[in-house]
């Protein structure tokens, strides 16, 4: 190779670049007229498939994950309401990286005055409630929020955060440990080669928050008006320990500051957990109960195993006993040993005031695996939680592991607290209550079940997305909580459809024309309203993605190799873009790209319809059938009053000015017409003339449908054909027709003899989300009133879409995060 061969090879891929660049570039950036293609291949915005993530969607043959292991020794003093634990872990290091140090997430230090969480919250913002105030200007009129005044009290007064006394790895030396916010950087002594495990304990303590006061995910619940000297509290503890940051092969370490809304990114390990309590409490917590015959009475043993086998609900701890328990109080301690493999997080809940039910569930059959289905709840969950919160369990474990796959852990619990919902392996924590009535006892309202169903189904539903498939909640926050709605919804439906629960297309119409809108694939710590955002759009996505546009079967299909393939792993939405379109066998680029990148909406006007007829050539028929449009057309204003006055016309007046013409006009047919047509047959090749009069002799309708895109969003066009008979028929068109005119395209409908068409309406049923149903009608029609639609409305509809939309964000905002009131 001489020295200019050396220059041009050197120089190849360079000029190969220079040309697939703007090749490439051209797909989206146009410099000669407006075109846009919708179908393009989302691939240019997807990552390359590797060996980890293949191009199926699948994970790779080098896939790997990390383990982390923990051992833990915790105490919970209920007079400070503080946690006091030392943790033993063990990180497996199965990435093909030699790591120097680990990120460690310390959640509790949001709560710290100084956290970012803390020193980023915005005054105003969307959503603000509160008492009117004006700044000290007196001009420009503001909202200050009670629960900011209540937050700013309790912080000022209470020392947050944790207080890390001891770092050492497994030998007793100090390991260098440096925090930043809501993590903490540990420097390994050694680097921690491929294939090799290192071990080190933490000693850690913290001040429990109250949740009311905060607005936390965890925390404890006040009850001064309690029989027992000083009140009793219901302690939730959740992100209570500090934990491994996930470390990846598409990011490395997830070390992003928690500033309370994105949520966790994990890893799966096996633990071992010491929980030490007043003697009196009650604790449900992820994993087995080790030590029963430490911490139950025998009764209590035995109402537990009659529960295994029980059609209905078994009380382990009666209301009655629960009772009892929170008027005395004691100065002993109990500790209960828990026990979880190949789990990603671990929470607990504890309390006198528990009453605790439980029923088996065999997932499959008597002969499958037993899952106890279990809630905790004091006197206020009352008969709402003993009727509805364990049988929701189980109806979540039936409908979810049709979905998706069988339960995977031996518990599924609920517990009644401060927070409105959560969800962590095994348990939830849920909201609802009964309300107290002047006499004493305790009722429920209509929203509060509905509210307590839907919040149960969706927690527990959790345990599946992304408890099991382990998503990484604080990037792509729609691919647990959106995947989770739609089967939410698809368990509500089968409870009860009365109830509204939030996933059907009209639901999301108000948020896709708003201009909060955001693309579904932005992180969650910057969507303008979280609750429509990565609850209600991606669940009506799929929703419509199986209702509309696979169909039932392909999409089940799909969606269930998609959780079979990620159980226990960690997928990203180019996973699950790629297993649905491989597992559906159905190109979806066009469907990802508009509904989760784009802030585009459904809006497909209906702007003209017009009708033809076939032009036989056959001059006795077209020229009677022009006469006769002719003839169809509205007559002269002027020749009407003519009419009407007795005008006589001068042809009338003077006959012998009349001739041929008058007597035949210009649709007459002459030998002239009927030759031509005769030729015309002749020049057709047989087989033309065959299919030519065929269609001549069947004399079909015509129509030519203009439709607009003024959304931008492109879906299938659904039509429902209304007949001159009575009759209508439903067409179907795919979402292709907008391939190479995306802005506007026309459809030729053809009907038979005798099916006029009087009425076109798109999207019958509503089910593509269209923001404008005023334009869907052909001829246009009156449409009902704001006022007359709402008062059409089931009652109570609003209020429980208020309250579901607070489940459905699981009260995880801050005080400037609230979402609007009709975000559902």
């Amino acid at each position: 190779m001489n020295k200019h061969q050396r220059h041009l090879f050197w120089l190849a891929p360079v000029l190969s670049m220079l040309i697939y660049l703007p090749f490439a570039n051209a797909a989206i950036n146009q410099t000669i007229g407006d075109f846009e293609d919708k179908f393009r291949q989302l691939d240019e915005s997807l990552p390359t498939p590797n060996v980890y993530r293949n191009a199926a969607g699948e994970p790779g043959h080098q896939y790997w994950q990390q383990q982390v292991d923990y051992k833990i020794d915790v105490k919970l003093i209920e007079d400070t309401r503080r946690i006091e634990a030392s943790e033993t872990i063990t990180y497996h290091n199965n990435a093909p990286d030699t790591l120097k140090y680990l990120w460690i997430q310390l959640d509790q230090n949001k709560f710290r005055d100084d956290s970012m969480s803390a020193l980023t919250t915005t005054f105003g913002g969307i959503g603000n409630r509160g008492p009117a105030t004006k700044t000290a200007s007196g001009s420009k009129p503001a909202q200050l929020s009670m629960a900011a005044l209540r937050r700013q009290q309790f912080v000022d007064d209470n020392e947050l955060g944790y207080t890390i006394s001891r770092v050492q790895d497994s030998a007793g030396n100090d390991l260098h440990h440096v925090i930043v916010g809501t993590l903490m950087r540990v420097d390994l002594a050694q680097p921690l080669q491929p294939k090799n495990n290192v071990t080190f304990d933490i000693d850690f303590a913290f001040n429990i928050v109250e949740e009311d006061a905060v607005s936390a995910r965890a925390g404890y619940e006040h009850f001064p008006d309690d029989e027992r000297e000083g009140g009793n509290d219901i302690f939730l503890l959740a992100q209570w320990f500090p934990r491994l940051a996930a470390y990846t092969d598409y990011e490395a370490w997830t070390n992003k500051e928690f500033i309370g809304r994105g949520e966790f990114t994990l890893e799966f390990g096996n633990y071992e957990v010491d929980i030490t309590v007043p003697a009196d409490h009650i604790v449900s917590s992820t994993g087995e109960l080790q030590n029963a015959d430490d911490v139950l009475t025998s009764t209590q043993r035995k109402r537990l195993k009659e529960a295994e086998d029980a059609d209905r609900i078994v009380f382990v701890v009666t209301a009655e006993e629960a009772l009892e328990n929170e008027k005395a109080g004691t100065n002993k301690q109990k500790t209960w040993r828990f026990k979880a493999d190949n789990v990603r997080d671990f929470a607990w809940a504890s309390s006198r005031k528990f009453m605790w039910d439980a029923r088996g569930y065999h997932q499959g059959g008597d002969t499958q695996p037993l899952v106890m289905a279990m809630s905790f709840y004091p006197k206020e969950g009352g008969e709402l939680w003993e009727k509805y919160s364990t049988e929701s369990i189980i109806h979540t474990m039936d409908v979810y592991s049709r979905f998706s796959f069988d339960y995977p852990y031996p518990v599924a619990q609920s517990v009644n607290g401060p927070v409105g919902g959560m969800e962590y392996p095994m348990i939830t924590f849920n909201g609802p209550r009964t309300e107290l009535r002047d006499d004493g006892s305790r009722t429920y309202s209509l929203a509060e079940k509905r509210f307590l169903i839907g919040v149960v189904i969706h927690e527990v539903g959790h345990i599946y997305f992304p408890m099991t498939v382990n998503s990484d909640e604080r990037q792509w926050t729609w691919m647990d909580e959106g995947l989770n709605s739609f089967l939410d919804g698809v368990a509500g439906r089968e409870w009860d459809p009365t109830i509204p629960w939030g996933v059907e297309p009209r639901d999301i119409v108000s948020y896709m024309k708003s201009e909060t809108q955001v693309p579904i694939m932005t992180q969650s710590d910057s969507v303008l309203r979280l609750g429509p955002n990565a609850y209600t759009k991606p669940a009506v996505a799929l929703n419509i993605l199986r209702e509309t546009i696979l169909g039932r079967d392909l999409f089940d299909f799909a969606f269930k190799e998609y959780a079979q393939r990620w159980m226990f792993k960690r997928p990203t939405p180019s996973d699950f873009f790629r297993t649905m379109e491989e597992a559906s066998g159905v190109d979806l680029d066009w469907f990802w790209r508009g509904w989760f990148y784009t802030t585009d909406h459904v809006d497909i006007s209906l702007d003209s319809v017009y009708k033809l007829r076939l032009n036989t050539e056959d001059p006795d028929i077209d020229f009677a059938r022009e006469r006769e449009a002719e003839l169809d057309k509205p007559k002269s204003l002027t020749d009407i009053r003519n009419k009407e006055e007795g005008k006589e016309l001068w042809v009338d007046r003077f006959e012998d000015i009349k001739d041929f013409y008058d007597e035949n006009d210009r649709y007459t047919v002459t030998n002239k017409e009927r030759n031509k047509y005769r030729s015309f047959l002749k020049k057709l090749e047989p087989w033309e003339r065959k299919a030519f009069e065929r269609a001549v002799r069947e004399d079909k309708n015509y129509y030519v449908l203009d439709f607009s895109n003024k959304g931008g969003l492109v879906m299938p066009i659904i039509l429902e054909l209304a007949f001159e008979d009575g009759t209508t028929e439903e067409m179907r068109i795919p979402a292709e027709i907008w391939r190479r005119t995306p802005k506007a395209v026309s459809k030729l409908i053809v009907t038979e003899k005798g099916k006029e068409l009087v009425s076109v309406t798109v999207d019958p049923h509503w089910e593509t989300a269209d923001v404008d149903v005023e334009n869907n009608h052909y001829p246009r029609q009156i449409i009902p009133s704001r006022i007359e639609a709402y008062k059409s409305k089931p009652r109570n509809t609003y209020e429980y879409r208020d309250l579901m939309n607070d489940v459905k964000t699981e009260l995880k905002t801050d005080d400037d995060e609230d979402e609007d009131e009709d975000d559902n």
